[in-house]
């Protein structure tokens, strides 16, 4: 079986190695490059001790002349680095991009939450927002392919039903979000070295986390309503994993089993999402090590509210299986190829 060669660029990271470890169990994908800076010459295994087995290329640094030798490109880099590779991609290319380089549809946005100018404006318009659950098959058009951020991914699957279908009440909707330290890269420990991050709950990014740009453009496709929303992400004692607690009035009429039949209805083909009974405690444990989200829908003391649990793992719905995911539709590989 022919197979496509695929580079990934920022490669030793938590999210970089995660891919890795998914695409070396993709029968459609041999790796081609595995790309770094300060790891170049290191073989991955010295990043992760279970890939020592696997046959893969030692670390080299990036060159834009390896584009004439792969299909496809994984960008799991700092923001700003995938813009410039984007400048040299060939007919034959297909990027995907883990980091926010191409996630914001206006380069005025992407200048006013990352604080630094977009170099490839011209490319913003030829990427695409790629949420699998949503975008589905429109993927197979583009050949930039930005993969949501982590948090925005919990949050949207099932805050976009809710939208769309005008059961809820959009301007008072609150979003508290928690992660493991894993989702801030390599770097957490260097950053919060006065912490203790195995035994403390921090906040941050409080009103203005740069995952809020996305996630109101990306409901606002879905609403002609003004948008009012309250997003607050925590760093979790806790390796991996996201647990999204969304607070919701309901519109009247609406009543929780109602909110319960839309987002089992809109997500029944969707294989890694999964709506639960009403009030069942879900936790990261859950979806741990796997490519799925799980929703619940709870009841509170009064009928016209709810609370919406959303699980996933940061490193893979979050990050590397949701890039695995795209690159499966878009090439047409079955649905969950490398993400069993």
């Amino acid at each position: 079986m022919h197979k496509l060669n695929a580079l990934i660029a920022g490669s030793t990271g938590y999210i970089g190695v995660q891919l890795i470890k998914l695409l070396v169990n993709h029968k459609n994908i041999k790796i081609k490059y595995l790309c770094g800076n300060s790891s170049v010459g290191k073989k991955i295994s010295h990043y992760d001790k279970s890939l020592k087995s696997k046959s893969l290329p030692k670390i080299v640094r990036y060159d834009k002349k390896y584009l004439n030798e792969v299909d496809i490109i994984f960008t799991a880099l700092p923001n700003g680095e995938a813009q410039n590779i984007s400048k040299n991609l060939l007919k034959k290319n297909t990027l995907i991009d883990l980091a926010a380089d191409f996630r914001l549809k206006k380069s005025s946005e992407y200048l006013k939450w990352y604080k630094k100018k977009h170099k490839a404006i011209l490319n913003i318009k030829k990427a695409i927002y790629a949420l699998p659950e949503i975008t589905k098959k429109k993927v197979k058009k583009y050949n930039i392919i930005s993969c949501p951020g982590c948090y925005p991914t919990s949050v949207l699957l099932p805050l976009i039903p809710l939208v769309k279908s005008k059961s809820i009440n959009t301007k008072n909707i609150i979003i508290d979000s928690k992660s493991g330290f894993s989702g801030a890269g390599r770097g957490v420990h260097k950053k919060y070295s006065e912490q203790n991050l195995y035994q403390s709950l921090s906040a941050y990014g409080i009103g203005f986390h740069r995952h809020n740009s996305e996630i109101d453009q990306e409901l606002q496709n879905f609403t002609k309503s003004n948008l009012g929303f309250t997003f607050t992400p925590h760093l979790s004692p806790m390796f991996r994993g996201i647990l999204s607690t969304i607070y919701l009035d309901l519109r009247p009429g609406i009543s929780i089993k109602k909110i319960q039949s839309i987002l089992k209805q809109f997500h029944k083909k969707n294989n890694f999402v999964r709506v639960l009974k009403i009030d069942s405690l879900i936790s990261t444990n859950d979806v741990i090590n796997s490519n799925n989200c799980f929703i619940s829908v709870c009841k509170t003391k009064y009928d016209n509210k709810v609370i919406i649990l959303s699980a996933i793992d940061n490193l893979i719905k979050g990050g590397a299986g949701q890039a695995v995911q795209n690159m499966n539709i878009k090439f047409g590989f079955k649905n969950n190829e490398g993400l069993k």
